[in-house]
């Protein structure tokens, strides 16, 4: 019994010394519950949105303020012309536009009727559903303090309009996140336990004492996966198209460049990961629990980026996913080129070029 307590207590003092495996038994649980908690959410705050006003009446003015005032929503612009509303969906910063009609106050006293139109993008159908569900809301709740004290009852009437998905298909929001998803994942784990195979193999040494330098180390290993993952691409795109019936508005050309890019940036992180790992079990560990939690929840792929915390939102800044979903996004249903997605480009180029510097960095460390 006592050499039982003994090798009881020896497995303990090995769960402690290996500071990685602590970090996934007791740190990933409590990282898991804070993400479910706060980024798992069907309501909606601070959601921007842009007005375009025709009236510019004081009834107007106080539904702006209404609207304004609720911490649902953000105003974040206001447009003169309806020519402006496609280049502000575009941008991808608002997700809907109230406009109200002209002669609003008048239409309103003398017909005891007026119209709103809210104009939702609909890329993501739950969220645009939802948004229209709480303007409405509120713009009826501003109707019965209306006509509080009037005899004859005022009608303020919203009429909705999804943009890019006008059906709601929730197939339009599923399939470039799971397209991410799939990609993000099988990338980073494959290349992930690359080098760790290496010293698991016994293999590590015959490449330490190469004349390769560690960049070639790294660009060999990358090189061989990005064909396969340029495959997986592909047919991932075709089931879209011809199974899903996926539109693509935009240039195929861009689609798979930008698909490249994104594939490049996955196995550079796989590769990170597998730099710093020393079993392949923990490699896989890494990718698994550390890359499935935030792709899915934090990419803005299922729960929308603007309802979570400030902090989560931040976070969300260092996914490679969420940068991929709004390329594939603007492709695919909005149409829309380069000229518009150049930031999302350039970040996703600059976490590959940081990923790939910092994996050459930690394989140096290896060959001193």
């Amino acid at each position: 019994m006592k050499l039982f307590y003994v090798f009881i207590k020896k497995e303990f003092y090995h769960i402690i010394r290996d500071r990685r495996s602590l970090f996934i038994l007791l740190g990933m649980p409590i990282i898991q519950i804070l993400l479910f908690g706060f980024a798992i959410t069907n309501e909606i705050n601070n959601v921007n949105i842009a007005i375009l006003d025709h009236s510019k009446d004081v009834t107007t003015q106080n539904i702006i303020n209404k609207i304004s005032a609720s911490s649902y929503f953000s105003i974040k612009q206001f447009i003169e012309r309806e020519s402006d509303i496609e280049k502000v969906f575009k941008k991808g910063k608002i997700k809907a536009v109230l406009i109200f009609e002209n002669d609003f106050s008048k239409k309103l006293l003398k017909n005891s009727h007026a119209t709103v139109q809210i104009i939702a993008d609909a890329t993501d159908p739950n969220t645009a559903n939802t948004i229209s569900n709480y303007i409405n809301a509120i713009i009826q709740s501003y109707t019965q303090e209306l006509n509080k004290d009037v005899v004859v009852s005022y009608q303020i009437i919203p009429i909705s309009h999804m943009v890019y998905n006008p059906e709601l298909k929730s197939v339009f929001m599923f399939v470039p996140g799971v397209m991410t998803v799939i990609l993000m994942l099988v990338s980073a784990m494959m290349t992930s336990i690359s080098i760790t195979r290496e010293k698991e193999l016994g293999t590590m040494e015959i490449i330490l004492v190469s004349p390769l330098k560690p960049i070639q180390v790294i660009a060999g290993k990358v090189i061989p996966y990005v064909f396969i993952s340029i495959i997986n691409a592909t047919i991932i795109i075709l089931l879209s198209l011809f199974i899903f019936k996926m539109p693509v508005q935009g240039s195929l050309i861009l689609l798979g460049f930008e698909n490249v890019i994104f594939i490049v940036t996955a196995l550079a992180f796989g590769i990170l990961i597998s730099t710093i790992s020393a079993t392949q079990q923990t490699a896989m560990m890494i990718s698994l629990m550390g890359l499935m939690l935030p792709v899915i929840i934090l990419s803005g792929f299922i729960f929308p980026i603007e309802s979570m915390p400030l902090p989560l939102q931040i976070i969300s800044n260092i996914i490679p996913a969420k940068w991929f979903i709004i390329i594939i996004k603007g492709i695919m249903l909005k149409g829309v080129g380069i000229t518009y997605l150049w930031k999302e480009t350039l970040v996703l180029i600059a976490m590959s070029l940081f990923f790939i510097g910092l994996s050459t960095k930690k394989y140096k460390i290896r060959l001193e």
